[in-house]
């Protein structure tokens, strides 16, 4: 309530005595009069207030606090009896320090409350907690969560516990539903060679009845979503396991623009401009193909080039790459692009001696440390649920292990230069030099 100071000059009735919820939290008053906070009191405790006397036993209150915080916000009064008379606090600033100890000490994450200590004619003075749960789940330092219903708290059932923890992870856009996309548009071939690597395990073929696409989709890999009453693909659902010429035409963004120039930078003349379009294992082997039309793939650095003993020739001969580090950069091209970014195409241009990956990534907050941590192999993710499925066998690829920090280790023997690392302008640059 620090937002919304107790005065004596009125602006805004509530409509009944129990209004907390409906005023509280929705009603954007600047401030709020000590006639509003009676009424309210008059009113009696529900599931967004909560009476006290007084601030006597901490961890209690900590409880309160974590049950008012996992319900949605409230506020906690001191200084009023079980009669809904105000009796007073005798030192309110230590009762609103404790309070403040209580919101960062006791409860975990930590809570930054709003208090207010209002004074009357007769010299009575409360404190008020006003608590927002915008970061729930809330619990207390022993590690146990609570709710409030009606006026009164008690420890959340394993079941709404994990709706808690439900609400509380994030949405990312690979999780949207892909709109103008159906279940007819799932490449099922493929989904279900997918699902048979991990039969007798995860997946029961016996209790399938037939094919059901659907409801393995939105249940068992989470890769489907309602939306307008029907199930939908999510983007990542798609992006895995869509046709071909779906996910062209619903994602349009999953293209890669792919470019052979004849130099070393995107001024010289181009050989061969392509766009490449499918679900992710048609793109990472479409991928794989163009570079290989113009390099060379080694699994270990030969003592002598095929071109070695090739002197003046007019035409260039053609740059070499270590394989495992060419598959890295492609898959994580791929699994790692923010596909929330519409103006920025994933690009792939391959130079005379180095070839360029190129990602559509916020920059905001990322650079330059996180581009530090990823040499180190600490992951920054956009996108864990799709790169999990694609780095997993059963989903048909042959993807490297090691991640970035085996993709530098690699070109740095292979070429004996350093693989660049720029994120700048929402793109996020890898480029690597062949020999």
């Amino acid at each position: 309530m620090a937002r919304r100071r107790f005065r004596s000059n009125q602006r805004h009735e509530p409509s009944t005595e129990r209004s907390f919820q409906e005023y509280f939290l929705s009603t954007p008053a600047p401030q709020t009069s000590r006639t509003e906070l009676l009424r309210l009191i008059r009113g009696g405790e529900d599931t967004f207030l909560e009476l006290k006397v007084k601030l006597s036993n901490t961890e209690k209150i900590a409880q309160e606090i974590v049950a008012l915080a996992n319900t949605g916000g409230g506020v906690i009064v001191f200084g009023v009896n079980d009669q809904l008379r105000i009796e007073g606090v005798d030192d309110p600033e230590s009762v609103q320090e404790e309070l403040v100890r209580i919101c960062r000490e006791d409860v975990e994450p930590p809570l930054f409350p709003f208090i207010d200590r209002i004074a009357f004619d007769n010299g009575r003075r409360i404190v008020a907690l006003e608590i927002e749960g915008k970061r729930r789940p809330y619990r207390t330092h022993d590690g146990r969560f609570y709710l409030r219903v009606g006026s009164d708290k008690r420890e959340a059932t394993p079941e709404e516990l994990s709706a808690l923890f439900d609400e509380a992870r994030p949405v990312r856009f690979e999780n949207m539903p892909a709109l103008g996309a159906a279940i007819a548009d799932i490449d099922e071939a493929h989904l279900w060679s997918f699902l048979r690597d991990f039969e007798g395990d995860a997946f029961d073929n016996a209790g399938a009845s037939g094919y059901p696409t659907a409801q393995v989709l939105e249940r068992d890999l989470l890769l489907a979503t309602e939306y307008g009453g029907d199930v939908v693909p999510t983007v990542a659902g798609l992006l895995l396991f869509g046709r071909d010429e779906r996910v062209a035409e619903i994602l349009p963004r999953s293209v890669i623009s792919a470019t052979r120039f004849a130099g070393d930078s995107v001024q010289s003349p181009v050989i061969e401009r392509t766009s490449i379009t499918g679900q992710l294992l048609t793109l990472y082997e479409s991928a794989l193909r163009f570079i290989g039309r113009y390099g060379d793939l080694w699994d270990t650095r030969p003592r002598n080039f095929p071109a070695a003993d090739v002197a003046d020739s007019p035409i260039a001969a053609r740059a070499n790459y270590h394989r495992g580090a060419v598959k890295e950069a492609v898959g994580n091209m791929l699994a790692h692009r923010d596909l929330a970014l519409r103006e920025q195409p994933t690009r792939l241009n391959i130079f005379d001696r180095s070839m360029e990956f190129i990602n559509p990534r916020r920059t905001a907050g990322f650079s330059p440390v996180a581009q530090k941590a990823i040499r180190y192999g600490v992951p920054q993710q956009l996108n864990p649920q799709l790169a999990a499925i694609f780095a997993s066998p059963a989903y048909g690829l042959e993807t490297p292990q090691g991640g970035l920090p085996m993709l530098f280790r690699e070109t740095r023997r292979f070429s004996n230069r350093r693989t660049e690392l720029i994120a700048i302008n929402d793109e996020f640059r890898l480029r690597i030099h062949g020999t």
